[in-house]
């Protein structure tokens, strides 16, 4: 099958193959639309299991990351790239600046920045290539100090914002001790959602591949630990996705007994068509790309010059933001997931219709 024929091909401006033989590079640049300014987009390493697989993952991702600049407000357009590899095993400062001669070679219409599988680390080493690179901890705050550029935090407290409005919407509470929280992947973002959660007293449940991150978890926030097939079934109150995408499918989404999804995975959806079949069930749904904007808000404000006020009223705006959807999806009588899809093409599309635009009275 070619790109072009791909289901998941919105239009994308560029997808780009990238291999250097000496390091074993082998990776995929997808930047989906840059009418906002230059696609901004996390680097991921994978072990993908098909080159079929990975060219739908960063097909599917680099759409995500133009509607979720446009939706958090952002100058920004969207793009992402993923290293086919496993980042345990296969990783290596040079082909890691093998990657960054590859981001080079856009000139500028692709900016990387870390993802699942890739750390400041990574991008320093990519940056010693390429000035297209962000999150690093060489960046500067507006008064001269240094900064980790590790977007992390911010994704996390994001996501922790967003749940918060989704409980409130779907619960009517603002009270979290006690909540149900079954948390599907522990890892940077993951943890320290975790770990907000577990302050504000919810109860949490977890899971994870890498059995360590789990039973850190389980350590250091009181956690039960879940094996990964078994986090569906658990009678929570929220299910949150903060693993790979896709996990919301047809098998899944029968046995969830939670009433709100609300976690930092991109893609939780594996087809649009999950939106619908959630809100049948009376389970809401937070967009992913709305909830776990938190990181490339970072990212935009070490670039423009860090302020940490404004930066967490940034981010407080997401659960602003979910409100709003949350309440024009039910007036409307449409998906939150389309409420948030059209708000970002009214925002990055011109005055013609979007590819597979979505037209909702609201």
């Amino acid at each position: 099958m070619s790109v072009f024929s791909h289901p998941d091909f919105d239009q994308h401006e560029r997808v780009v193959f990238c291999h250097d033989s000496e390091t074993g590079l082998r990776a995929i640049i997808a930047v989906h639309n840059t009418h906002l300014g230059p696609a901004l987009g996390g680097c991921r390493m994978w072990p993908y299991s098909t080159e079929a697989e990975a060219i739908r993952d960063v097909l599917r991702l680099s759409r995500g990351m133009t509607y979720k600049s446009a939706v958090a407000g952002l100058p920004l357009g969207g793009g992402k790239s993923v290293i086919i590899g496993d980042p345990r095993k296969d990783k290596s400062d040079a082909l890691m600046r093998a990657m960054g001669e590859a981001v080079e070679g856009l000139g500028g219409r692709y900016i990387a920045a870390e993802d699942s599988g890739t750390g400041v680390a990574d991008m320093k080493a990519m940056a010693a290539r390429t000035t297209h690179v962000a999150g690093v901890a060489e960046k500067r705050n507006s008064d001269g100090t240094l900064r980790s550029g590790d977007p992390s935090p911010a994704t996390a407290y994001g996501t922790f914002v967003g749940l918060k409005a989704a409980v409130r919407c779907r619960l009517g509470t603002e009270d979290l001790t006690g909540l149900r929280v079954a948390i599907q992947g522990v890892g940077s973002v993951g943890f320290r959602l975790a770990k907000h959660l577990a302050d504000a007293g919810a109860r949490l449940w977890v899971t994870d591949i890498h059995p360590d991150q789990t039973q850190r978890a389980v350590r250091e926030l009181g956690a039960v630990a879940v094996a990964p097939d078994a986090i569906f079934d658990l009678d929570v109150d929220v299910f949150s996705p903060c693993a790979l995408g896709g996990t919301i499918n047809d098998q899944s989404l029968e046995r969830l007994r939670a009433v709100v999804v609300a976690g930092a995975a991109n893609n939780q959806l594996q087809s649009p068509d999950h939106a619908h079949a959630l809100a049948k069930r009376d389970i809401l749904y937070a967009p992913d790309y709305v909830i776990n904007a938190g990181g490339i808000i970072d990212i935009h404000y070490e670039r423009t010059g860090y302020e940490a006020g404004r930066l967490m009223a940034h981010l407080e705006g997401i659960g602003t933001t979910l409100d709003e959807i949350f309440r024009r999806a039910g007036q409307a009588g449409c998906t939150t997931a389309e409420l948030a899809d059209q708000i970002a093409e009214e925002r990055f599309v011109d005055s013609g219709s979007a590819p597979g635009a979505r037209v909702v009275n609201a």
